[in-house]
């Protein structure tokens, strides 16, 4: 991938970030929730990408 393209890429996706919480706490959703709301999904996507192997072997 060439450079200027990923940062396009990088540049879109803090974009899009700052958008959604721009609009969910303008919106009156508490900072609470979102959090909660993101660590869910961290922690539903750790869950599922799981392989089964141990660190130790």
């Amino acid at each position: 991938m060439p450079l200027p393209h990923f940062l396009l890429l990088i540049f879109m996706v803090v974009m899009t970030a700052a958008a959604t919480l721009w609009v969910s706490l303008t919106a009156g959703v508490p900072l609470l929730t979102l959090l909660l709301i993101a660590l869910t999904g961290a922690v539903l996507l750790h869950f599922s990408t799981r392989n089964g192997h141990d660190q130790d072997s």
